[in-house]
This record gives C-alpha cells, sequence and structure tokens, in this order.
C-alpha cells in the first residue's frame, strides 16, 4: 500500500505547488501601493516591483532546498534543485537591476557608489555581493576545484546570511512594506525561511542520527563495488520507497572514517521491507572506505526520492533497460520488485561494461531471465573484452538498439542509467529513431550537471 500511494502522486500536486509558488511571488507586488512613488515614476515602480518579488524568491529557496518528500514526488529532486539553482540566479537578476533603476529614477550614482549613504544601502549592497558570490560558487564549483562539502559548509553560512540582510534591507528602507499585509506576508516569509532552514540542516540530521538504521551486510560485488544492507531499528520497517529511487545516507563508523552525507541508488526491492540496500562504487576518498563499513555500523538515513521508477507509468507493459556500470544500481530495485510480485512484464536489459569482471549482479540477472517473471531478455556489451568472450561488444548505439528491439519503438519505454556522456547520446538516437522524448526516461547520479 505504501509503494502504491507513493506512486499515486502526479500531476495535481505539482500543478498545486507551481500555482501557489507563483502567487507567493507575485503576491508583494499586488498588495503594494506605488501611488505615492514619485507620482508613479515607472522606473522607480518597476526597481520596486523587482525588489518585492526578489526577496519571496529568496524566502523560497529555503522550502525548495529542504528536501520536502511531499513537494520533491511530483517532480523529482533533481528537478527541484536545478529549479532552485534558476530561481537563485533570477533573483540575482532581479537585485542587480533593481538599484540600477531606482538610480535612473532620481536616486542618482551615489546610490549605486556613493560612501555617504545610510547604513541600510550598504546593507543592500553587501547582500548583493553575497548574494553574486554565492550564485557564482554554485554555478561554478566542480570548475573551480571546491569539493561538495566545501561548498555546502559556505552556502549553508551565505544563504541564510543573505535572506537576513535583505529582510532588514527591504524593513529599513522598503516604503511599501508600511502596509500591514505586505510587513506580515515579509514576517511570515523570514520566519518560514529559517524555520526551513533550521530544520533542515539542524533539527532533522539529529533526528535521523538518533533513529540510526544499522549496517546488517556489506558484500563486496565485484572489484570496487560494494552493496551496503541497513535495516531500522527493531519493530520498524523500511521508510516507503518506489523501485528506482535513491536515498541520502551518513554512515557514523567510529573508526577515524570520514563521516559524510552522500545520496545513493536503492538497489533492493520495496518489497523486502525489512532492510534496504545500496549498491556503492569507489570512485572517490569516500566511497573508496565502503570496504571497510562493518556489520553493527550505524547510518543516518533520508528518504526515498526521485521519479526514475517504472511503478510511476503502471500502464506501460514493453520496457527497455540500458544500463552503463554502475547504472544498473535502479535498474536492478525495479528487476528485482517485478521478480518480487511476479510482474510479467516484458524487459529487454542492455547492460554495458568494459570487461566481463566489471558486471555486477550477473548471476542474478541470470536466475531473474530463467524465472520468467519479469520476461527478462538481458545483452551485455563489454568495450574491452578479454579472450573468449562471445557477446557483444563495442557500445550500445542506435544499431544495436535495431537489433535487440523488435516492433515499434514509439510503443516502449526507455529507462536509461549510465555515464552522462551515454545518457546524451543514447537519448539523441532515440528520438532520432521516433521515439518520443516522454518515453525516454534517464537518471544520472548529479543534480546539477
Amino acid at each position: 500500500m505504501a509503494v502504491a500511494h507513493l506512486a499515486g502522486r502526479g500531476k495535481g500536486w505539482a500543478l498545486l505547488f507551481m500555482a501557489c509558488y507563483a502567487a507567493v511571488v507575485l503576491l508583494p507586488m499586488t498588495l503594494a501601493d506605488f501611488r505615492g512613488s514619485q507620482g508613479g515614476n515607472p522606473l522607480l515602480v518597476l526597481g520596486l516591483s523587482f525588489a518585492l518579488a526578489g526577496f519571496p524568491l529568496l524566502a523560497l529557496q529555503a522550502v525548495l532546498a529542504a528536501r520536502l518528500r511531499g513537494l520533491e514526488m511530483p517532480f523529482g529532486l533533481d528537478i527541484i534543485l536545478r529549479f532552485h539553482r534558476n530561481m537563485g540566479i533570477f533573483a540575482l537578476a532581479l537585485f542587480l537591476t533593481h538599484p540600477v533603476l531606482l538610480a535612473l529614477a532620481g536616486g542618482g550614482l551615489s546610490l549605486l557608489a556613493g560612501t555617504g549613504v545610510s547604513w541600510p544601502i550598504w546593507l543592500g549592497r553587501l547582500t548583493l555581493l553575497l548574494l553574486l558570490v554565492n550564485v557564482m560558487l554554485s554555478a561554478f564549483q566542480t570548475r573551480l576545484g571546491i569539493s561538495f562539502e566545501r561548498w555546502r559548509a559556505v552556502h549553508d553560512v551565505l544563504g541564510p546570511l543573505i535572506i537576513l540582510f535583505a529582510f532588514v534591507h527591504s524593513m529599513a528602507v522598503g516604503e511599501d512594506l508600511g502596509i500591514k499585509p505586505l510587513w506580515i506576508l515579509w514576517l511570515f516569509l523570514f520566519a518560514a525561511a529559517v524555520v526551513l532552514f533550521v530544520f533542515h540542516r539542524i533539527l532533522r540530521p539529529l533526528i535521523l542520527k538518533n533513529e540510526p538504521y544499522r549496517v546488517t551486510g556489506v558484500k563486496q560485488e565485484v572489484p570496487g563495488v560494494w552493496t551496503v544492507t541497513l535495516s531500522p531499528l527493531e519493530g520498524r520497517r523500511v521508510n516507503p520507497y518506489l523501485p528506482g529511487q535513491f536515498h541520502f545516507i551518513t554512515f557514523y563508523r567510529d573508526r577515524d572514517l570520514p563521516t559524510e552525507e552522500h545520496h545513493w541508488t536503492i538497489s533492493s526491492s520495496p518489497a523486502q521491507d525489512h532492510s534496504v540496500s545500496s549498491t556503492i562504487k569507489a570512485l572517490g576518498d569516500f566511497t573508496s572506505t565502503m570496504g571497510e563499513t562493518r556489520a553493527g555500523d550505524r547510518a543516518a538515513v533520508h528518504g526515498a526520492f526521485g521519479r526514475f521508477s517504472h511503478l510511476l507509468h503502471p500502464t506501460e507493459n514493453d520496457l527497455v533497460f540500458v544500463a552503463g556500470g554502475i547504472g544498473i544500481t535502479p535498474l536492478m530495485s525495479m528487476l528485482r520488485y517485478m521478480q518480487d510480485t511476479g510482474d510479467g512484464r516484458n524487459v529487454l536489459l542492455l547492460y554495458a561494461n568494459r570487461d566481463e569482471d566489471g558486471i555486477v549482479f550477473r548471476d542474478e540477472l541470470a536466475r531473474i531471465t530463467a524465472g520468467g517473471r519479469p520476461k527478462l531478455t538481458v545483452v551485455h556489451v563489454l568495450s574491452t573484452p578479454g579472450r573468449g568472450w562471445t557477446g557483444e561488444t563495442g557500445y550500445v548505439d542506435a544499431d544495436m538498439i535495431r537489433k535487440y528491439c523488435s516492433g515499434d519503438l514509439a510503443a516502449k519505454a526507455f529507462y536509461l542509467c549510465g555515464p552522462p556522456g551515454m545518457l546524451e547520446a543514447l537519448t539523441k538516437y532515440l528520438k532520432a529513431m521516433g521515439v518520443p522524448g516522454a518515453k525516454i526516461r534517464t537518471e544520472i547520479f548529479s543534480f546539477l550537471d
């Protein structure tokens, strides 16, 4: 029942959120009375309007970043976080334009560069500078060589400061906030942003740490790839999730091992509600320590999130899964769930790896195929096969898709998970072959790349 409930959240929730978001952003301009603004000077009115829209955008950033499952489910967390980034850029554009318009409307150049201005103007300049730095660091974090952990630490300081300074600046200089409904709205938005930030970054992590899961199994699948199985405290069940979703895990291993929160795809089936597993490849300093995880270690688990799941499209019976390397994990979760529930739909899996030693879940995929539910066909594709390999070689491309996908491609649903370059190429191939974009579903292991 929990799985079905999660799958049922869709367009209605999405439309409601978008309507509420737009209403909150536009409401201040509706409530404001511009009649006293220098006889309705259009540049001044526009400049004030930009500020009145900009502050709600900043406050709502806390809502978008808070990982609220009811908000995330209709869109997917990756879409929410991309929207969060873009709205930050949009807010920056509004705030950059705001003082320029006020200067052109009669404020003069001293408003922009003068030193003899009041403290609220200096605070506004500082707010704009911090917002510019925050947006630039977020946009170019990878190119600047800043680790995610360091970026988030800076982001967690700058974000609240920007909202606080913008609130104080607007309350000090904003004549329109003298209108009681607008003043109340400003206080509500500021308070909501503070509460959500404190909950998301402080309270919820403490709650999850005090209600930990326990590591009940650590298994090496292939060299450099580990499956870690977690179970909740006795008497509790795993948080409901859809096959193909991901969750956030913070391991507490008490052996001078790093403690960091990371998101990983769930590879287990939600039909097995006593435990949950993630299959993790060693790709960096932190993930290279997965082999040192032991049974009994504690972990905080938050989730699940995402919309990469066949259960969200229950009428589709002819599925094509394409995986590259560790990209098999969400697809494996779906296949395991189909096996557990006796789902008899047709599934073709094109599974690309470098060599035979890198094929994760090879034996289990063979067992699922032999079981007949789902009706699974697995095609292994190796880019650098060893001697004796008689299967497909090279890469999954348009020719290989045509070779193994019989019938009307437009009637099939494609689920793709692997390196970004692979997904980009496959999406291009499939669209050129007549597959509608709505039938091509991709999952990558990064939110903003």
